[in-house]
């Protein structure tokens, strides 16, 4: 049996979303910039899928801009606010940040702005008072991962947005892990910016989006054409933009459903550890509406994680020890450090991310094999 549980790494492309594509690489073809009838029509079809994804998520056609990635979103959102606005130069972020961010904010700190990384408790939540501290009127921007990829710890956003508009600073949100795996309404939201990307959710690897609030100051960071309303050149992928938008449509729609079972499936397999007296750690908060359904990253105490997940991939099951951009570290996650994994458990930990097509019988098979790789280690 093949059991792939690495959900949060990347998502198979759902069969519905496969069809929708399939007919613009063959038939609607055409470039949407051209002005000869097949060019005009597949512009008809990217402009009606721009809206159908912003009614979505709750905010304007014109606010969103597809990109190739949630890595290229974060990057533009960024680097673009900076390089558009000069009389700003401090960067607020968080130390539980996908790479993206981080990678990105250690750039700017080579052109001179001051990035201050905020401390989080032992669950991954953000330390307000921290922020409220640091936060002033020389801060361009806050950063947040919304809900952490390897913790899946979902941040308090309302609270943080509301210190980010007492100071008139921008809040952009990593949303990568959070689009139709959480309730999320743009319109509610209060955020400036927002990093999307598809293959999270059942669209192929290739296509994101970033979110830019009407009035934000922000500048491109590929020149070249004239496209996503002068800020994103490149001709639009349009077979992958209608994959997302298909996967956004039936992703929101099958929400509830999936987060309820998702959880369900978590606690079970939470429990049949304790039933099994295994010594691990679930490291994030509880299962709950704080935390991502379907995420559970267990440090198993006294174990390295390396070998766990070598026969658990013999067997056929497949799951990560971190964030797959980072996946050929052998030092512990960031993150893991940050909320402070105790030694002996820190080197055993494994994220299991069940997805929307787990079955209850890859779960049972999961967990038997997990329970015998555990005896046979010690």
């Amino acid at each position: 049996m093949d059991v792939y549980l690495d959900n949060a790494s990347t998502t198979q492309v759902s069969p519905e979303v496969f069809e929708a594509m399939k007919p613009f690489f063959i038939k609607d073809f055409g470039n949407p910039s051209s002005l000869h009838d097949k060019g005009i029509r597949v512009r008809k079809i990217l402009n009606t899928s721009r809206k159908t994804v912003a009614s979505l998520l709750g905010c304007s056609h014109t606010e969103v801009f597809f990109t190739s990635c949630g890595t290229e979103a974060t990057n533009w959102a960024l680097k673009g606010l900076a390089f558009a606005n000069h009389t700003k130069g401090e960067i607020i972020t968080t130390k539980i940040e996908h790479h993206a961010t981080l990678h990105a904010c250690e750039f700017l700190e080579t052109l001179g702005f001051i990035v201050h990384y905020l401390d989080v408790d032992d669950q991954g939540f953000v330390d307000l008072l921290q922020l409220q501290q640091i936060i002033s009127d020389n801060t361009l921007v806050v950063s947040i991962v919304l809900a952490n990829n390897e913790i899946g710890t979902i941040q308090n956003i309302q609270a943080i947005s509301t210190i980010c508009q007492q100071h008139s600073t921008y809040l952009h949100v990593d949303a990568v892990q959070a689009v139709t795996h959480m309730p999320l309404n743009l319109s509610e939201l209060q955020v400036d910016l927002m990093s999307v990307s598809g293959h999270k959710f059942h669209a192929p690897k290739g296509i994101g989006l970033l979110y830019i609030k009407e009035g934000t100051k922000i500048v491109n960071l590929i020149h070249g054409g004239q496209q996503e309303n002068n800020l994103r050149s490149g001709t639009e992928n349009v077979p992958y933009i209608i994959g997302f938008t298909t996967a956004l449509q039936h992703g929101i729609d099958k929400y509830k459903d999936y987060q309820e079972r998702l959880n369900h499936y978590a606690t079970y397999f939470l429990q049949r550890l304790d039933d099994a007296n295994i010594n691990y750690r679930l490291n994030g908060p509880p299962i709950g509406p704080s935390r991502l359904s379907g995420n559970l990253n267990i440090s198993f105490h006294g174990y390295e994680a390396s070998d766990i997940t070598f026969y658990l991939n013999k067997a056929g099951i497949y799951v990560s020890t971190g964030s797959a951009c980072d996946s050929t570290s052998i030092e512990p996650s960031h993150v893991l450090q940050a909320i402070r994994v105790p030694l002996k458990y820190i080197n055993g930990s494994i994220r299991f991310s069940i997805g929307e097509y787990t079955t209850k019988e890859e779960l049972e098979y999961t967990i038997s094999t997990l329970l015998q790789i555990l005896s046979e280690l010690q």
